[in-house]
């Protein structure tokens, strides 16, 4: 983690420069780069920053109900656009509130810029209890970011703006904290005579280890290759490969790397027995950008074929997980086409391609059988979902069952959930991601996950963003039961919440809002939560359509 902690001096000024404010400048440079779109709570502390943001009228600003919202919110966005996700908040307390919504970006690698304040200069690290101050903020900062910033003195804004925005967005990308008192926000300063660009790093690619790679591919009989998030921005090349006939898997942060309607994708069906048996019948696996989650590899018991390739960014990830024949701590895009030029006309045996595809349409069977009658909701929303629509889900039982996997994502960067399994953060990514996408966003969350987040309906209803909310309702935690169920007996306590009467909340906010308890019904439902611009929620009462046939009760483990 890197910290910029200088004393405060006086800054430089000239009579031929004209005067400006530390807070005006943070709102220039941003809108410089690039940034459309940025959420928050104002405070006291951050009035400095977000009084000239509002005035220059360049940023759309959000007004969050939470700073946890507003972090989620720019984490979204910043996933579906690939820039700078900006959040402001508050020093303190309110810093706290987005600490939690910072871990989820950081598990992520979101590039998301967090700006927020601090007590005045004078009394900073003096432990005096002053109002809002938290003496620790720093080191809290360092914990749930990839780097950690302070600015002391307006000499020092430029300088460490750049480096903060870099480092959010250089590989592997993350999430990064910016502190700033309260009165170094609103101290003079002269306007710099051209605002700096940004240079974000990818990490160099050894050809020596892509000829070794690109051999040991050219010498394998029945490859794979996994793509994880890392991968985005290879979508060219992943899919050259596919085309030469390499069966493609994807992680859920993966998704849409390679278009999931390719003939020889398995999408994020990605740890069940069948794709046990292919793994233990491939001889080279290629996992490419992916941190090979936990959830994702029945707790690392998941077998990988006999053979494994790693190319990742982060060159911390060699043999973090697995084990592995060759690390290339590369660029995957550079690295893929460096296989794609090396194989030239190579074409792999299509029976294993045939295998893939045959497992796949299987998967997908037993995955129609476990849904029951939710089957219809799946074909209602893909028939609907636009392609260049942000598909948003919360941590709720159907998006474990479906959502991460089996609803297909129209793009890259149209997938976006809480990777690092967290509930409630499924509304506020979804205003994030539908700012930052033309088709909007579709959102799934569940009524546990939403009664956390309850406060972003009045932000959702303010802003008005494209964002139709399906809304699953079984009147409880019903992920937590089905485990109380299996583990614990039956004995479900404290599972069984009160939540609210959310057509009532909806209506005192002017949300629209309609309640779906036949499913033969969903379909038109949604054409009517779509027939005028802004939001919509779609409530399923699953109390009256019924239960999954297929009980989900906690992420794949192998026994």
């Amino acid at each position: 983690m890197e910290v910029i902690d200088n004393p405060m001096t006086v800054p430089a000024t000239s009579a031929d420069n004209a005067q400006t404010t530390v807070g005006a400048l943070i709102a220039r440079l941003l809108a410089h780069w690039g940034v459309s779109h940025a959420f928050g709570v104002i405070s006291i502390h951050n009035m400095p920053i977000l009084d000239p943001l509002g005035e220059q009228g360049a940023i759309r600003y959000v007004s969050a109900r939470g700073e946890a919202g507003a972090l989620n919110m720019a984490d979204a966005h910043a996933r579906v656009t690939g820039n700078l996700g900006v959040a402001f908040t508050s020093t303190g307390t309110a810093a706290g509130n987005a600490a939690g919504a910072m871990v989820e970006a950081l598990t992520a690698g979101s590039p998301v810029m967090h700006i927020t304040g601090q007590v005045d200069l004078e009394h900073l690290d003096l432990n005096r209890a002053y109002i809002h101050e938290a003496p620790a903020q720093m080191q809290m900062l360092k914990a749930v970011s990839k780097a950690a910033f302070r600015i002391t003195s307006p000499d020092q804004l430029v300088e460490t703006m750049v480096a903060a925005a870099e480092a959010a967005l250089s590989a592997p990308t993350g999430p990064v904290s910016i502190e700033i008192p309260v009165d170094v926000q609103a101290a003079a300063m002269a306007m710099p005579a051209v605002l700096p660009d940004l240079a974000p790093k990818r990490p160099a690619t050894d050809a020596a280890k892509i000829a070794q790679l690109a051999e040991m591919l050219a010498a394998a009989k029945k490859p794979v290759i996994l793509l994880g998030g890392g991968a985005r921005g290879a979508e060219a090349e992943a899919t050259a490969l596919a085309d030469l006939g390499i069966p493609i898997v994807t992680s859920t942060n993966g998704r849409g790397v390679v278009d999931e309607t390719h003939p020889l994708s398995l999408g994020a069906f990605n740890c069940t027995g069948d794709v046990q048996a292919l793994y233990d019948e491939a001889d080279l696996m290629i996992v490419a950008g992916s941190r090979l989650r936990g959830n994702e590899t029945w707790i690392y018991k998941l077998r990988l074929p006999s053979k494994v390739a790693v190319i990742d960014a982060d060159a911390t990830a060699d043999g973090r997980s697995y084990a592995n024949d060759l690390f290339i701590h590369g660029d995957v895009k550079a690295t893929f086409a460096g296989l794609v030029a090396a194989l030239g006309e190579t074409r792999f045996d299509p029976a294993w391609g045939a295998t893939f595809a045959a497992a796949r349409d299987a998967m997908h069977a037993a995955m129609r059988k476990s849904l029951g009658a939710y089957d219809r909701l799946v074909d209602e929303i893909q028939a609907r979902i636009p392609a260049d629509a942000a598909w948003v889900r919360d941590v709720t039982i159907s998006n474990s069952m479906w959502g991460n996997r089996f609803l297909r994502v129209g793009n890259t960067r149209a997938g976006v959930h809480a990777v690092g399994g967290g509930i409630g953060q499924g509304l506020p990514m979804a205003i994030g991601a539908a700012f930052g996408t033309p088709g909007g966003a579709y959102a799934l969350s569940g009524d546990g996950g939403l009664t956390l987040c309850l406060g972003e309906l009045a932000t959702l209803a303010e802003e008005a963003p494209d964002v139709t909310f399906v809304l699953m309702n079984d009147k409880g935690y019903g992920v937590i039961r089905n485990i109380q169920d299996v583990e614990y007996g039956g004995r479900r306590h404290f599972s069984n919440i009160r939540v609210p009467d959310f057509a009532m909340v909806a209506g005192s906010l002017g949300l629209r809002h309609e309640k779906v308890s036949d499913i033969a019904e969903v379909g038109a439902a949604l054409d009517r939560a779509r027939s005028q611009p802004g939001p919509a929620v779609v409530e399923i009462d699953m109390l009256s359509i019924g239960t999954y046939p297929q009980a989900f009760a906690g992420p794949p483990r192998k026994d």
